[in-house]
């Protein structure tokens, strides 16, 4: 038999950076800093009548917004891993050599609530927002079948409460498969929801993982236009280089041809 793998020296940079940087642990308190004072000062204050959950027929040329009912109770949205919650005993376990394993991450779901952290300024920025009478509504692609396990690691982490089916909802919920859209055109049928927070685009709308939209198309869609108007003004980003849709890409989709630079000098 082969022998095993050995042990990495260290984490993935990756790893590194989100999980053990102060530069990642500041951003997360600047992300949810952006959020708490957006929520308190301009959406409290202001009503302004317009969800910033997309409306049903929204394309990514053409984004349109759900309107809010005049006494519709307010809202805040958020992604849970990476998001809110740091899955650090998993990411330690996956650090050691391990590739990604379904089966593996739904043994973690069930398990691994003792093993988790919030992100940083996460409980703070929730409690204010839940003091000022906003309800703070979870998405996630965890699955449904675990939903006991994935409360307790919310509750225990100092973020909830956390109730499935009310201000919880994750894979199979609503409909099949990883799509979020049908969950959060759920939650914002029930209120007006003032923000979104989440690690990846798709946590704001599903349009952002058509399967046919290219890499640079999603970056320039997600950086202008409408979309670029609301990054800390409705929708609030947090820093995940370690998995997900965003961490891919060849050369040319990275480095625009008219862009690269080579040293004159030449290689050495």
């Amino acid at each position: 038999m082969p022998a095993p793998a050995a042990k990495p020296a260290e984490p993935p940079a990756t790893m590194q950076w989100l999980y053990g940087s102060g530069e990642a642990g500041a951003l997360g308190i600047q992300a949810y800093h952006a959020m708490r004072d957006f929520v308190l000062v301009q959406a409290l204050a202001k009503r302004s009548g317009q969800s910033v959950v997309l409306a049903e027929g929204s394309t990514l040329q053409a984004p349109q917004f759900r309107t809010c009912r005049p006494d519709e109770p307010l809202a805040v949205i958020l992604d849970v891993d990476e998001t809110a919650l740091l899955n650090l005993g998993y990411e330690y376990d996956e650090a050691k050599g391990r590739a990604y394993d379904a089966g593996i991450w739904d043994r973690w779901e069930k398990t691994g609530a003792g093993a988790v952290a919030p992100v940083p300024g996460a409980v703070t920025a929730l409690r204010a927002i839940r003091q000022a009478g906003v309800t703070v509504v979870f998405n996630s692609n965890r699955q449904a079948a675990n939903a006991a396990a994935t409360a307790a690691a919310i509750e225990g982490a100092g973020l909830g409460p956390a109730k499935h089916g009310e201000t919880l909802f994750l894979k199979g919920d609503v409909a099949p498969g990883s799509e979020k859209d049908p969950r959060r055109a759920l939650v914002a049928n029930r209120y007006c929801v003032v923000a979104m927070a989440g690690d990846q685009l798709g946590d704001f709308s599903d349009l952002f993982n058509a399967r046919d939209l290219a890499i640079p198309a999603r970056r320039a869609a997600a950086t202008g236009g409408t979309f670029a108007r609301l990054w800390g003004n409705g929708w609030f980003l947090l820093p995940n280089p370690v998995y997900g849709p965003g961490v891919r890409g060849s050369f040319d989709d990275v480095f625009p041809a008219d862009k690269r630079w080579s040293d004159p000098a030449g290689e050495k």
